[in-house]
């Protein structure tokens, strides 16, 4: 086996020599500092502040232009940071402002040099092949040859100067300017970490799935509301349920029926045969949204019916699964039916706006023929989208439980801990499972799930379930979920979720330093969160446990703002160390371009380096130093082979 792979390995060279070159240019490789990584979470479909968030670098290319043009006047580098960021739509806006065709040519050629500029300047701790990569193809060559040139404008001034001039004379400025601006952006950050939680209650997560795809690199530790469109996708019949529920909560149906084409027309029948407007399932819509009274009617009637159909399928689920341990979950069994009440805990309840008509009081929860074949129309429905499956293939190629990477351990929930800091475990056909080995089974369960999604009632699809609700899921992280509660119970103490001990416990060093030692991680590494709101107003602070924990939800919903006191964290890490940045709300794309409007950004210094972090010390640095084994090793043998 290893014979063959230094074969196909020596397939790559033409003669001995080129190996060396290999060898010599991984070698100055793992010498450069290393990249920057920028790290996100809890976007819940808010396309706009995230793509900003993108396309600034939560503050980085600011930082960069003024670094590179130093003394600069600030409403200038605003400016000009405008353009980066919405090439487009500012190339555009000023196409309006420049009446004069010489005066709009003089603009180009003024901002095409800045642009230059500042790509150089982005691009100097990288290697000319990797600069090469950044630029878009079609404006590679020409790319490069301007940069060439700045460092040399003196002696080619005439030549810098034509080159600028052809490509305005060819109506291709604009274009070139998007360019560079994508180029920037690209060089700026180098790798991104999305901690989870894409989908949820916003109403573009389609466009940040598209966003995602089209960046050079990428990866997403999954959340608790992607695991639930995974799940579904996989055959999970509660996800489904659970997921097309959410959308009507927040009058979102549109994601399921314009954006990834599934037909609702069976659903939306059913609901109005059975169900009637509640003031319980009135849809929580921003007053800022139109949406008609007939749509909010049927976001109501659709959120009555799912989350019956939902607590039936959970039910069947909980009874097949006596190793979940959450028969207090079934719901639906608990109801004296004709009392109109619920036991729960010990405690008896009136119900309030229960309806449910195809409940059977004997059998609460079966479906009755009606349901099962509406669900098996959802189910394909949904699992046919050509759009979603992309989508969807996608965030389970880049996805994981967990990532540890560059001495960090980044997660979206908690690791379940029991109240004395031991790892809480999960036991399941006989086997125990907790810490690192509880996050590998999940994930190993999600894989077959997901590439077997025709079947809907075995364990590795329950299992997917239970990671959005069970108690000792990663991803949760509480001990029970109180949907039905918080539905039919006035009493809002029953509405209680009780989080697992990690949330307290992780504000201790010496507990964060034992789950990284079990991730096989140096006590000196550091926990990346997501999945909390920080509320910062309150004093809560983000750096946790000395610093060995950092919370970076995201605080893309708008929900979460008010309670948060602000829009949410986002992390920086580079050869310097690492930088938390606070984010002010996002206003819109067109008071950005217009106005030059930025996310405002408070940055906090968490960690620092004497000496510059290079390549070498990377998770990237490791693979390049076995590259480099093997082709000496090649280099060695090269008759041989």
């Amino acid at each position: 086996m290893k014979e063959k792979y230094f074969q196909l390995l020596k397939g790559q060279f033409t003669e001995k020599e080129d190996v060396l070159t290999e060898m010599i240019n991984l070698e100055a490789i793992l010498q450069l500092p290393k990249g920057t990584e920028h790290f996100v979470s809890d976007v819940h479909g808010e396309y706009e502040a995230f793509n900003h968030v993108l396309r600034n670098g939560s503050g980085s290319v600011r930082a960069k232009v003024e670094e590179s043009l130093a003394g600069y006047p600030p409403e200038a580098v605003t400016d000009l940071c405008t353009l980066i960021y919405y090439p487009r739509e500012k190339t555009a806006l000023e196409k309006t402002r420049h009446e004069d065709k010489e005066a709009l040519n003089q603009w180009y050629r003024e901002q095409i040099y800045l642009l230059s500029q500042v790509t150089v300047y982005a691009g100097r701790k990288y290697t000319r092949s990797k600069m090469r990569k950044s630029f878009p193809p079609k404006f590679a060559y020409v790319i490069e040859e301007l940069l060439n040139e700045m460092t040399n404008k003196k002696d080619k001034i005439d030549y810098y100067t034509s080159i600028i001039d052809k490509i305005i004379e060819l109506n291709q400025a604009s274009r070139l300017i998007r360019a560079l601006a994508a180029s920037i952006q690209r060089l700026v950050v180098d790798h991104l970490h999305v901690v989870g939680d894409i989908y949820d209650r916003g109403p573009q997560p389609d466009d940040i799935m598209e966003r995602l795809i089209g960046l050079h690199s990428v990866d997403i530790q999954w959340g608790n509301h992607d695991i639930v469109w995974l799940a579904a996708k996989g055959g999970s019949r509660p996800a489904l349920m659970n997921l097309i529920r959410i959308q009507a909560r927040y009058g979102n149906l549109a994601i399921l029926e314009d954006r990834y084409g599934m037909n609702l027309r069976a659903l939306i029948e059913y609901s109005q045969k059975y169900y009637t407007s509640l003031p319980t399932f009135e849809p929580m819509i921003d007053a800022s949204d139109h949406c008609s009274k007939n749509e909010r009617l049927l976001c109501n009637q659709i959120q009555q019916a799912c989350a019956i159909l939902q607590f039936k399928l959970e039910g069947q689920l909980i009874k097949r699964r006596p190793d979940f341990q959450m028969a207090h979950r079934l719901v639906l069994d608990q109801i004296d039916y004709a009392q109109q009440t619920i036991t729960i805990k010990g405690q008896t309840y009136p119900l309030n706006d229960f309806v449910a008509p195809t409940i059977d009081p004997l059998d609460p929860c079966r479906l009755t023929s009606e349901e099962e074949g509406l669900l098996a129309h959802l189910l394909t429905n949904f699992q046919d989208s050509e759009k979603l499956s992309r989508h969807m293939d996608f965030m389970f190629e880049k996805g994981q439980m967990y990532l540890c990477y560059n001495q960090n351990l980044l997660f979206h929930g908690c690791i379940p801990l029991h109240e004395n800091g031991d790892f809480k475990s999960l036991r399941i056909e006989n086997q125990s499972y907790a810490g690192k080995e509880l996050l590998d089974f999940y994930q190993e369960q999600v894989a077959i799930c997901y590439q077997n999604p025709k079947v809907y009632d075995d364990l590795a699809t329950d299992l997917m379930w239970y990671l959005w609700v069970g108690e000792c899921s990663s991803l949760f992280g509480k001990k029970d979920m109180t949907t039905f509660e918080r539905y039919y119970i006035l009493d809002k103490s029953s509405h209680l979720e009780e989080k697992n001990a990690y949330y307290e416990l992780r504000n201790e060093e010496a507990i964060c330093q034992e789950i990284l030692q079990a991730f096989g991680l140096p006590k000196d590494g550091h926990i990346i969160n997501g999945h909390t709101p920080v509320k910062e107003k309150q004093g809560e602070s983000p750096l946790k446990a000395n610093k060995r924990l950092i919370v970076i939800d995201g605080g893309f919903a708008k929900a979460y703002q008010k309670t948060t006191g602000i829009a949410g964290y986002t992390l920086l890490s580079n050869s310097y160390g690492m930088q938390l940045a606070a984010h002010q709300p996002f206003t819109s794309i067109q008071d950005a371009v217009e106005n030059g409007t930025d996310i405002h950004s408070v940055m906090r210094l968490v960690e620092s380096v004497e000496e510059r972090k290079k390549v070498a010390e990377t998770n990237i640095g490791q693979k390049l130093k076995q590259e480099s084994q093997d082709l000496l090793y090649l280099y060695q043998n090269f008759d041989r082979f």
